[in-house]
């Protein structure tokens, strides 16, 4: 009875070592996550837009939507109102042939078609406005495949104007800073056109956008007029570097008024 017993002991330890050891092979050869955070690129998201044309809407809308999705995230919005819808029958209050000329220039650099809405990542990969697959795919690839470089920024207001005092590193003389005035979100009732009797949300309205060329450590000042409607809150700055003949944005950053 009592070798029985003895047995039934070893037995019983032989079992708990085999599980221990089971247990500890296990944890050890656990990958445990790595504590450090997984370096991110940057998008800049562009979009060509108009209150002329029935199909940009919901392009519209889809900035506003990825604004919020994004609202933690090095992704910066620029939508910019062309002005070669205006003769159908609606101005858009908002365009510009600034804008639409530098759709021209991406046109020739990417070698696409110019039409409404036309969304543009990066300053490399383009696609229709309101794709929403499309546009968070580029979005998704821009953020795991882009290297975010050194632009500083910051601003010093007074009661009609913004000067923003920039030093952009690592630059040649093919690069190019422009710094954008953005109004992030405006409502627009339109009378006529396409869109008649619409009353149309807007978010990230490029006002105003100003570049110059950049030479290495190249820095300066730049001064924007305030509209009438300013409001902290509701606007902000970004600025990009943009190579001169690939057109790819090098680096970007959004400043806040507030």
């Amino acid at each position: 009875m009592i070798l029985k017993r003895m047995i039934q002991t070893l037995v019983l330890v032989v079992v708990i070592l085999m599980i221990s050891a089971f247990v500890y092979k296990d944890v050890a050869g656990t990958v445990q996550p790595d504590p450090r955070p997984v370096p991110r690129g940057f998008a800049v998201v562009e979009l060509f837009t108009s209150e002329g044309c029935s199909s940009c809407p919901p392009a519209d809308q889809l900035i506003g939507t990825i604004g919020e999705q994004y609202k933690d995230e090095p992704v910066y919005l620029l939508a910019y109102h062309v002005d070669y819808w205006d003769e159908q029958g609606w101005k858009d209050k908002f365009s510009k042939p600034q804008y639409s000329q530098r759709q021209q220039q991406y046109s020739s650099i990417l070698r696409s078609s110019i039409y409404t809405p036309q969304l543009i990542v990066n300053g490399k990969t383009e696609m229709v406005g309101s794709d929403r697959p499309a546009v968070e795919h580029a979005i998704q690839t821009a953020l795991a495949g882009s290297i975010n470089t050194s632009i500083d920024l910051s601003v010093k207001l007074s009661p009609n104007k913004a000067d923003v005092t920039y030093k952009a590193t690592g630059t040649d003389l093919q690069q190019d800073l422009l710094i954008s005035l953005i109004e992030k979100k405006a409502h627009s009732y339109v009378k006529r056109g396409e869109n008649k009797g619409l009353n149309l949300v807007h978010w990230q309205i490029v006002h105003q956008q100003k570049q110059m060329p950049l030479t290495n450590a190249s820095d300066g000042v730049i001064s924007f007029k305030l509209p009438e409607n300013f409001d902290i809150n509701n606007w902000e700055l970004i600025g990009m570097v943009q190579h001169t003949q690939s057109g790819e944005i090098i680096s970007a950053r959004k400043l806040s008024f507030n």
